[in-house]
């Protein structure tokens, strides 16, 4: 059985963007292919909750091969769409650090069910412990009210 939801998704709507695309990629590094995020659709900088979606589709490069039968939303690209989501909660956190935030591992991961393109995906990250240098988000994805993926995510600061 999941656990409660950090945020019930019914209260979510992607259509609310608070960040568009244009504002993450002021703040994360990732382009192309394996920018994660579409949209950030709550910031509440206080109570260290944030939410973004992410419109996964039929075409998308990783379609053809996982799996080629019935498409998969890859379990990887989950983790890494979860922590683009952690490290923006960073970045909101500490605006005036110029680092890049990197993923710094991932405790207690559990998908909880798949996602096959076409399908909208709300991701919901809470900053449990942070510092200028590191942080940890407990991070959950849904799809239609269900919940697919759940973990703690660290991140860390990279010398790049």
């Amino acid at each position: 059985m999941p656990p409660a939801a950090i945020i019930e998704p019914s209260h979510l709507d992607c259509d609310n963007v608070v960040y568009d695309r244009d504002r993450i990629y002021e703040l994360l590094p990732q382009r192309f292919e394996f920018s994660q995020l579409d949209s950030i659709i709550l910031s509440d900088v206080e109570n260290r909750l944030f939410a973004a979606c992410r419109d996964v589709k039929a075409d998308e490069w990783w379609c053809r091969g996982h799996m080629p039968t019935q498409a998969i939303f890859p379990g990887v690209l989950m983790v890494e769409a979860a922590a683009q989501l952690s490290a923006f909660t960073q970045k909101m956190l500490y605006p005036n650090d110029n680092g890049i935030m990197g993923f710094g591992g991932i405790a207690d991961a559990k998908f909880r069910g798949s996602i096959y393109p076409p399908a909208r995906v709300i991701l919901v990250a809470r900053l449990t412990d942070d510092r200028a240098r590191r942080y940890t988000c407990h991070v959950q994805s849904f799809v239609n009210g269900s919940m697919a993926f759940e973990g703690v995510i660290r991140g860390v600061a990279l010398k790049i």
